[in-house]
């Protein structure tokens, strides 16, 4: 009768269990990411079921006036350089946004803003003097938003269209012969911008970066009035930092 020895017959084992061990020592990572993959927690999966979306916003616009100068600028005023140095304002409003398709929406921000434009004027021999239009306005842009995939908790868009603002505190209008600039109370601007969307547990949060042009003559001359030489378009040019939550 054979002789059993019970170290035989773990030495039977020992490779099918090497080989073993090292097969599941490689699998093992990949197993791990596919089950992180597969419970990371997907937030507001239903956002893009309905149709109107709503919220607020939080902006911070960095404006100044395009200037473009007139004939006279050479010819008859005294100063020898005119120029509309950018300040920062802000605005907050609301959001409505409207889904057309999975990659369109439509997208209304009205908004209030307060703005502190200026244009300043340098004299040979280190004089000058600032003329600033402090306002507050009513803006309405309608925007064309274009959206990417959603990737788990995010994606990128881009937006455009155009807005209506109109000045809310407008000032009486002065009489000839008076040194201050006189601006319109009506402004229509093309807006374009860039964004990015994170999606939260209860909200979606949105920082943007957008541009104003705009395509309205603001200045409104005067006659007799010292600040109109040299000037014969004001336009406004905006960037805007956005923060969005819906």
């Amino acid at each position: 009768m054979d002789t059993s020895y019970i170290w035989h017959l773990f030495y039977l084992h020992r490779k099918k269990s090497i080989a073993l061990g090292l097969l599941l020592a490689m699998l093992s990572p990949n197993l791990q990411a596919q089950s992180s993959m597969r419970y990371r927690r997907i937030h507001l999966e239903g956002y893009d079921d309905k149709t109107i979306r709503y919220g607020f916003l939080f902006a911070a616009p960095v404006t100044r006036f395009n200037i473009k100068y007139s004939d006279a600028y050479v010819s008859s005023d005294s100063a020898h350089q005119l120029y509309s140095p950018s300040k920062v304002g802000f605005r907050v409003g609301f959001v409505m946004n409207t889904i057309l398709s999975e990659h369109f929406d439509v997208r209304i921000t009205p908004a209030v803003s307060l703005y502190s434009r200026s244009v300043e004027y340098k004299y040979p021999g280190g004089t000058g003097k600032k003329e600033v239009r402090e306002s507050t306005w009513l803006e309405f842009p309608v925007l064309l938003k274009y959206k990417s995939k959603r990737r788990m908790n995010s994606r990128m868009y881009v937006v455009g269209g155009g807005s209506l603002g109109i000045e809310t505190n407008v000032r009486r209008r002065e009489v000839a012969g008076s040194s201050r600039l006189l601006t319109k109370n009506r402004d229509l601007t093309v807006e374009y911008g860039v964004g990015f969307e994170q999606f939260f547990e209860f909200f979606k949060f949105a920082p943007e970066i957008r541009f104003s042009h705009g395509l309205v003559n603001l200045f409104e001359p005067v006659q007799g009035n010292a600040a109109n030489i040299g000037i014969q378009k004001l336009r406004t040019h905006t960037i805007t930092l956005y923060l969005t939550f819906e």
